[in-house]
């Protein structure tokens, strides 16, 4: 049985798989299998996957399209391995990656998850690294809840996790088609522990073929986050990372337009679990959210970093 099980969900991803899997197959740590799950992808993304001759390759598909979640979910339940490593189709991994996370396994075997610093790859190949923790050693079990009111400290592909624990936190909602990742992160951390290398040691791809953000949200799925209100009135570092949530959705919903969402999510807020600038940001007017949205995606292809998490 492989150490490691790296489960792929691949839905129309031509442009990118092939270097996604190469990523895989070049990691130093080779005691591992991949589970790649199509979710009947309509272009050339299956066949490109087929091509490549590995014994530890195994290729499962939908006979329907299911979605983000069904797809990990299907991965982490065909997992032979202890241990689920996710990797989106778009995403890279360093050769050293699971390689690390293995390390991080070994030194807090305490911990339910793990996971590494990442770097955001934008068009014409800028790349911007994700904010320092300043980790002893690089490496720790920190506080998720705390260490997240800002810029994410990983995305699913920096993540690996014990496959027994979600038999107690539970698997991907399968009904939310966005930010499926923050609902799980919600039930995980309440009972687990994570362990942490503040390495970039993941290429997380912020221009891809079929981002979910360039349709919008107005029609997705999000996460409840008032069912979890009666975990959070005894845990302050949860009511925060709700409310951080909270502000991130309410904005995409001003500069949609759709001020029904927006109500719904500010209603939520404890505004002191914002900061100024947050709070600001909050009652802006759409258009000029979206103004700011364009500045600070400018700034970034210059390398320059413009948030409101400080």
């Amino acid at each position: 049985m492989a150490f490691f099980s790296v489960v792929i969900p691949l839905y129309n991803k031509e442009n990118f798989i092939a270097k996604t899997l190469k990523s895989v197959l070049a990691q130093t740590f080779s005691d591992f299998e991949v589970v790649i799950v199509n979710d009947v992808s309509t272009d050339s993304s299956l066949s490109i996957a087929q091509n490549f001759v590995d014994s530890r390759i195994k290729i499962i598909s939908h006979p329907k399209n299911k979605g983000l979640s069904a797809s990990r979910n299907t991965g982490i339940k065909n997992a032979s391995a202890d241990y689920v490593a996710f990797l989106d189709a778009d995403d890279l991994w360093k050769p050293e990656f699971l390689k690390t996370i293995h390390i991080l396994i070994s030194k807090y075997p305490e911990a339910g998850s793990f996971a590494t610093k990442y770097e955001e790859v934008y068009p014409e190949n800028t790349i911007i690294p994700s904010f320092d923790l300043q980790l002893e050693k690089n490496m720790g079990i920190i506080e998720f809840y705390r260490s997240n009111l800002n810029q994410s400290i990983y995305y699913p592909s920096c993540l690996c996790v014990r496959k027994e624990v979600f038999k107690k936190a539970g698997y991907y909602n399968e009904m939310i088609t966005f930010g499926e990742d923050i609902d799980l992160n919600i039930r995980l951390y309440q009972h687990f522990k994570l362990a942490y290398c503040d390495k970039p040691l993941v290429s997380y791809t912020m221009d891809s073929q079929n981002q979910i953000t360039r349709s919008g949200i107005t029609n997705k799925i999000l996460t409840d986050f008032d069912k979890y209100e009666s975990i959070a009135k005894n845990r302050l570092d949860i009511k925060r990372y709700l409310d951080f949530n909270r502000y991130f959705i309410a904005k995409l919903y001003r500069m949609e337009g759709n001020m029904a969402g927006y109500k719904k999510m500010i209603k939520g807020i404890d505004m002191k679990n914002l900061n100024y600038k947050q709070r600001i940001l909050l009652i802006l007017p759409g258009f000029l959210l979206k103004l700011v949205s364009k500045v600070k995606m400018r700034l970034l292809k210059r390398g320059i970093v413009v948030n409101s998490y400080d």
